[in-house]
């Protein structure tokens, strides 16, 4: 306390002025009553107004930090700061040391880059892990050997150097920046109030920040409760989950429509177990939530009619394993193949590499061509003509042999060639033949065979028409040349009448 707070308590309370009016109705100014005839009337009342002394108040600031500084100055407080450089300077060295050889040592494990990424960034942090633990181990030996007090400054610099390491360490998992920085400020305020006593005294303030509503509480404390338990329970449902579901893309006997509903399935059952879990951690009853249900179906009922019919068909997609990843379907005008299936779209990518977000209810309501549903087989064709001067069984067999000559035509079953039709200049034929990977595209397969056709045919001397015209004229009429043609045409021409 203050010199100046001290004087001003020890300064005695002044009598009562015995002819000061008596005070009048409450809350309102008495007037000063008349002077009798014959008397002066008395003096108005003064307002003290006590004198600020600059002096004082810097006497008293300075009492105070030297109250605070004078346990710095002791020798046991030194004593403690040489214990605390010389325990970081223990903990650079030996993480100088270790460091090298154990990144050395996880270079062998680049192939998992999960398990990589865990060790490194606690190794990348060893020298602070270790100044942790060897001031730990200093202010516990302080403490054991002489007085609590003696190790004061140790432990708090501990605990503020563990505080850091486990801060540090889970900023770096968390890949969003923004998230990551708003974490290491709350975790390092709740850390300060901790180590300096006051993290009761604020959770009785947040507690007592509250407003009930018949029997029910809510209060800053459980707010703030509920978006942590809420934050760290999403997050290991979505690690738990996408855990399983690499295990589960990992097993070859589950089909691949089957892998994503289980992993869809186990990731909705976490989530939900963690909705609820901080519902029931905050205090609020369960019951409570039928009404909010009730509202919800009327909500899905009018105004999410989309979002719940791509839902159910996404599970109806998965059950009955129309389509999977991988699949190469053909949806209206898009032609393409399965990328990913999702709870509300299908991802569907092109040739071009234009990927499509389809929502699942068009793969229910309209038509679909799944190419490789049942097989991945499938079978293409191509259709040209040849001179009617050629052979039509050897036209067939060179097309057969051009076709077999490429790597993606399969040779079982063998490409056909048939002749269709017998054309104005050409006869007509087409070339049938399978594959087995439309997802690698099938324009460029028909153009690989067109080009085997034609050098296939210009080796064989086989020609291709194209369309041509060839004109008649009668016998003994001459051919007359447009010029002339035209002359004789505006000769022949009447002439016009002038008015």
């Amino acid at each position: 306390m203050t010199r100046l707070a001290q004087a001003q308590l020890q300064k005695p309370p002044q009598a009562p002025n015995p002819s000061a009016p008596a005070s009048g109705t409450a809350g309102t100014p008495d007037a000063a009553p008349a002077a009798p005839a014959g008397e002066a009337a008395p003096a108005p009342a003064k307002i003290e107004i006590p004198e600020f002394d600059l002096e004082q108040v810097l006497t008293g600031l300075s009492d105070t930090v030297l109250e605070y500084l004078d346990p710095l100055v002791t020798p046991w407080a030194f004593l403690q700061l040489m214990v605390i450089a010389l325990c970081y300077g223990v903990a650079h060295l030996v993480a100088k040391l270790i460091t090298p050889p154990l990144e050395k040592r996880l270079r062998g494990i680049e192939s998992q880059p999960q398990l990589l990424r865990v060790l490194v960034v606690p190794l990348r942090r060893a020298k602070w892990i270790l100044f942790a633990l060897s001031l730990w181990l200093a202010a516990y030996f302080l403490r054991e050997v002489t007085w609590p007090s003696r190790g004061y400054y140790v432990g708090l610099a501990a605990a503020l150097a563990v505080a850091g390491v486990i801060i540090a360490i889970i900023s770096r998992f968390i890949r969003n920046r923004s998230l990551a920085t708003l974490f290491a400020y709350s975790a390092w305020t709740v850390a300060g109030l901790y180590i300096a006593g006051f993290l009761s005294v604020a959770l009785t303030a947040l507690d007592a920040a509250a407003f009930s509503v018949g029997d029910f509480r809510l209060s800053l404390l459980a707010v703030l409760k509920a978006v942590l338990f809420l934050t760290v329970l999403i997050w290991l449902a979505f690690l738990t989950g996408n855990f399983l579901e690499r295990r589960i893309r990992q097993n070859e006997d589950l089909a691949p429509a089957l892998q994503v509903l289980l992993s869809k399935f186990i990731k909705f059952a976490l989530l939900t177990i963690a909705l609820l879990g901080t519902v029931s951690a905050v205090g609020i009853d369960l019951t409570a939530l039928t009404v909010f249900s009730g509202a919800l179906g009327l909500g899905i009922g009018f105004g999410l009619q989309k979002i719940a019919s791509n839902l159910i068909s996404g599970i109806i997609i998965l059950s009955d394993r129309s389509i999977k990843p991988g699949d190469v379907i053909s949806l209206g005008e898009t032609f393409g193949w399965i990328n990913s299936l999702n709870s509300r779209y299908v991802s569907v990518l092109t040739r071009d590499g234009v990927e499509y977000l389809i929502p699942n209810e068009s793969f229910v309501s309209e038509q679909v061509v799944n190419w490789s549903f049942s097989t991945r087989n499938i079978r293409l064709e191509v259709k040209f003509g040849v001179s009617y001067d050629c052979d039509p069984h050897e036209v067939r067999a060179i097309a057969v042999e051009a076709a077999s000559r490429i790597d993606r035509v399969l040779g079982k079953p063998l490409p056909v060639c048939h002749i269709v039709g017998f054309g104005d200049s050409s006869l007509d034929l087409v070339l049938r033949f399978w594959i087995r990977d439309p997802k690698n595209g099938l324009t460029n397969i028909r153009g690989n065979v067109f080009l085997a056709l034609w050098d296939a045919f210009k080796k064989h001397g086989i020609a291709i028409p194209y369309p041509h015209r060839q004109l008649i004229f009668p016998e003994g009429q001459a051919l007359t040349p447009p010029e002339t043609a035209v002359k004789n045409k505006r000769r022949k021409a009447p002439a016009r009448s002038k008015r």
